[in-house]
């Protein structure tokens, strides 16, 4: 075999390798962004059979604060509808989120449901999912941020665009006071 055939069938082969390479690790990427979704989805979930709860819970103290929890119930079954992507799960959450702030401060105004035993372990739960959440977010953008870069970045763009690779969506927070931490006094 000649020395120049062999160098291309070596470059060649290479190449192939950085192919299958490549390819296999946007693939792998793009199944991490999808677990870490549904990772999202399960959390959230969690967080929407809570709610239910906790509404009960309330509306036994504060009858007349019917229309707080009534906006409260309705973005609660907005943000547990299925979502078509990252932007509008982040919408409806952002409202739900907010609903919910909104009955802490109901709360606040009533010393003996602060006090009641199902509500404080309501809202710690709450909080622990709450948490659980933020977790799940951060790995989720974590793994839309790698795949993001490996769709983007030279030379995995070209194979990322030839075989309909595309850039994810994060799940970001809208309002910037609903990324600081909730304050509850009891």
């Amino acid at each position: 075999m000649e020395p120049a055939v062999a160098i291309a069938l070596g470059v060649g082969f290479l190449l192939l390798l950085w192919v299958g390479g490549t390819y296999n690790g946007l693939v792998r990427l793009r199944n991490h962004v999808k677990e870490a979704f549904s990772g999202v989805d399960t959390e959230l979930k969690r967080r929407h059979e809570l709610i239910p709860n906790l509404v009960e819970t309330v509306k036994g103290y504060a009858a007349h604060e019917k229309t707080v929890l009534e906006q409260l119930v309705l973005a609660r079954q907005k943000a547990s509808a299925v979502h078509g992507g990252a932007k509008e799960m982040a919408r409806d959450e952002n409202a739900f989120a907010s609903a919910l702030r909104r009955v802490f401060v109901v709360a606040e105004g009533y010393p003996d449901l602060k006090a009641d035993r199902n509500f404080l372990a309501l809202q710690r739960e709450l909080a622990n999912t709450e948490d659980r959440i933020q977790s799940s977010r951060r790995f989720y953008n974590a793994n839309v941020r790698d795949l993001n870069n490996r769709v983007e970045t030279f030379p995995s763009n070209l194979l990322a665009s030839a075989f309909g690779f595309q850039r994810a969506d994060h799940l970001e927070l809208e309002d910037v006071a609903m990324r600081a931490t909730p304050e509850v006094k009891l």
